[in-house]
């Protein structure tokens, strides 16, 4: 199997202390470290850096904050993305999603000289993996709610900008893991991060 850069990207929104999400996350890099791939992580909450409130700014590609040039460093570095968040009101949290408006700017997601969007992904021949945490049971979320917030991610982001393929991996029922639970999911981590998955 070819070694792969892989690139962490942790959105909870809880910087202060550790979550399950972190747990996840460790457990990936585990897995992917041992089996020989290049890792690097970026916690979007240690960022400090202002919402795009201007869409002239970002259509310019312009004004990336200097404390975005490492996370943006690493997304191009990167051939394999694992994107970890917890469900926050049936979304991303904010400051996610905050972080990828402000990196999916022409210069970095896109190629800045075209005029077509749809053949500007700058980030084609990538691979990504969503892993959601969510206190509801994740077959509800998926057949139910439809992943609707994961799917648009996917789609229109992710996809957008040249990710493919893209895959997910939901974990429902948060509250009720305990231990051995989170133990299962945390060796099904090492495992995907071992095949770069």
């Amino acid at each position: 199997m070819d070694k792969r850069r892989i690139l962490i990207l942790q959105g909870h929104p809880d910087g202060r202390q550790r979550h399950l999400c972190h747990q996840l996350a460790d457990a990936y890099r585990e897995g992917a470290e041992g089996a020989g791939h290049a890792c690097r992580e970026v916690e979007a909450t240690a960022l400090d850096f202002p919402l795009l409130r201007d869409t002239s700014a970002w259509q310019r590609g312009e004004g990336l904050p200097p404390a975005l040039a490492p996370a943006r460093d690493a997304l191009l570095w990167c051939d394999h993305l694992v994107l970890v968040f917890p469900l926050w009101l049936g979304d991303m949290p904010a400051v996610l999603k905050g972080l990828l408006e402000q990196l999916a700017r022409p210069g970095i997601a896109f190629k800045a000289d075209s005029r077509n969007p749809f053949s500007a992904k700058a980030l084609g021949g990538r691979s990504a993996r969503v892993i959601v945490t969510m206190g509801m049971p994740a077959l509800v979320y998926r057949f139910i709610y439809r992943a609707h917030s994961v799917r648009s991610l996917e789609r229109n982001i992710l996809g957008f900008v040249g990710f493919s393929p893209v895959h997910e991996t939901l974990i429902g029922g948060v509250d009720q893991l305990g231990d051995k639970g989170v133990a299962r999911w945390c060796t099904k981590l090492r495992a995907l991060g071992a095949q770069a998955q």
